[in-house]
């Protein structure tokens, strides 16, 4: 599955994070790719995620923010990427609302910059090399908003963000396609539904889940928690973005979704019996802890997307079931207690986000 990508030279942003480091982890293990991963270190970003990427001879980190557009210029003169492939965003919706600027600094500008440089690089390349370079912009679901009971996003799906987070995202997506219509730079995009698995950090609402429950403390699910979700696991994810990076067709869009949809309050309890299951304790049963809090502004209903494209254009299909990836991930947390405390000693102890305090 690598081997279209010898002797590529990839500048990949945001592999630090949690996507980018498993995109990372995967691709290394082709000796014939050098990478050069652009990830400036936020709260989010962590070396220790890379694994053995971290120290491989043919991957190099760079601590460098997308939003200073003369250090990429320099990355990009000394690298001379044959593909870009763009992971680096704000993602929490919570810390979206708590502070949208970040997202509309890095997701809105950050992207800019990147296309720019791109198409910088790339309009000086020969003609073989230009027919060649991709630039692949990783998006969300998110970005069309909330579906009704039935139905699922496509590619041609309206755009209706509900969140700082997603309305950035969106206008990222924007962007690339222009530059693609405009310019002819050869954009692809996909677009994901919730990721889940090993490294992600625990903010989000697996993982989070997972340790509130490991600790003993109560588990806190918004609303009424009928809200639905589509859950891919990101080695699946991976393997989805390199078939796109491989085959897929420049200025179009493949929706990348793993057909697990659960509601909140389900999947709150289904992890709630999976810590009882593989990390016993006396007294009661953890989703008894489970408590209902005020709900977030804006929060969608449901995401479920269609990835039919990918899956006959491409031959891409998800490998794991959720229930599998499920425990596999609750094992992973359970037994990975360094790696999670580490990275919660910053700035994130798992408090709650997203009730929109007005910046000052």
């Amino acid at each position: 599955m690598l081997d279209f990508l010898r002797g590529q030279r990839v500048l990949l942003t945001g592999g630090a994070g949690f996507i980018g480091s498993a995109w990372a982890r995967r691709v290394v293990q082709c000796p014939d790719v050098r990478i050069l991963n652009v990830d400036v270190l936020t709260y989010a970003g962590n070396e220790e995620s890379l694994g053995e990427a971290r120290d491989a001879p043919n991957h190099e980190l760079a601590r460098v923010d997308i939003r200073d557009r003369g250090a990429l210029r320099e990355l990009f003169d000394d690298l001379r990427p044959t593909a870009v492939v763009h992971l680096a965003a704000e993602s929490h919706v919570d810390r979206s609302i708590d502070g949208p600027a970040d997202f509309v600094e890095t997701n809105v500008l950050g992207t800019f910059n990147l296309l720019e440089e791109s198409r910088r690089h790339w309009s000086r390349l020969r003609p073989d090399e230009a027919a060649a370079f991709r630039f692949h912009h990783v998006s969300t679901d998110e970005v069309c908003g909330s579906l009704p009971e039935t139905g699922r996003f496509t590619a041609e799906s309206r755009y209706d963000p509900s969140s700082p987070y997603s309305a950035t995202k969106a206008a990222s997506d924007h962007l690339a396609r222009a530059w693609h219509r405009t310019y002819g730079l050869p954009v692809l995009i996909t677009s994901c539904s919730n990721n889940y698995g090993p490294y992600q950090f625990p903010e989000k609402l697996i993982p989070l889940t997972i340790l509130y429950a490991l600790e003993g403390h109560e588990l806190p699910v918004y609303g009424t928690g009928r809200n639905v979700r589509d859950w891919l696991h990101v080695d699946d994810h991976v393997a989805a973005m390199l078939r796109v990076l491989e085959g897929g067709v420049p200025g179009e869009t493949y929706l990348v979704g793993g057909d697990a949809e659960w509601c909140n309050v389900d999947l709150v309890t289904r992890i709630a019996d999976l810590v009882d299951e593989l990390a016993p304790r006396s007294g009661p049963p953890r989703r008894d802890s489970i408590r209902f809090v005020p709900d977030r502004p804006g929060h969608d209903a449901r995401y479920a997307v269609d990835a039919s494209r990918i899956r006959e254009e491409l031959g891409w299909r998800p490998s794991r079931g959720f229930e599998e990836g499920l425990g596999e991930t609750v094992r992973w947390y359970r037994d990975n207690r360094t790696w999670w405390e580490r990275v919660r000693s910053g700035a994130y102890r798992g408090g709650r986000l997203g009730l929109g305090p007005v910046e000052s």
